[in-house]
């Protein structure tokens, strides 16, 4: 985002079309310092070298800590200077001691005693849902097992009479 809250390549843009009318003199100021502002006849294209998509800073246990130490010493207005020199919010000081009182918790907490949970088998589920439909199944089967000898011996005694 630029200064007054417009996007940067909007603010180029602004710029490039305030200086091809005349408005403003003087060079641009960054990256296209010094490159001839874009003709009309010549299509701008996206700049290869600029990622489209911000890459999110990633920041070590090491440095978080040693940002917090610092933070932690300093006086009123020393804090604003040292989130400026960093580059970071007072947001990162408030996440980053929340994770630090997480993990000073964790390591004072009683640990578990024993063996460690293995990991459930992932096809426990599906052995357990066969063997319950196996036994139904036998059930089923008693039964027409019990029904079929009565059915013979209905037949046998009814054939002897």
């Amino acid at each position: 985002m630029g200064s007054e809250g417009m996007p940067v390549e909007n603010t180029d843009k602004v710029l490039d079309l305030a200086m091809r009318r005349g408005e403003v003199k003087g060079e641009k100021e960054g990256p296209e310092a010094g490159k001839p502002a874009p003709t009309a006849s010549k299509p701008s294209r996206p700049d290869p070298e600029v990622a489209e998509k911000a890459a999110r800073r990633k920041f070590a246990a090491e440095y978080k800590l040693q940002i917090l130490r610092k933070a932690d010493v300093c006086n009123d207005g020393e804090l604003g200077a040292l989130l400026r020199r960093e580059g970071l919010y007072y947001s990162h000081l408030t996440d980053w001691r929340r994770q630090r009182e997480r993990v000073e918790l964790e390591a004072l907490a009683p640990k578990k005693r024993g063996r460690k949970a293995g990991e459930p088998n992932p096809l426990a589920k599906r052995v357990a849902e066969l063997e319950r439909e196996n036994r139904q199944l036998l059930r089923r089967l008693q039964k027409a097992e019990v029904i079929i000898d009565v059915q013979k011996k209905m037949l046998v005694s009814w054939g002897s009479s």
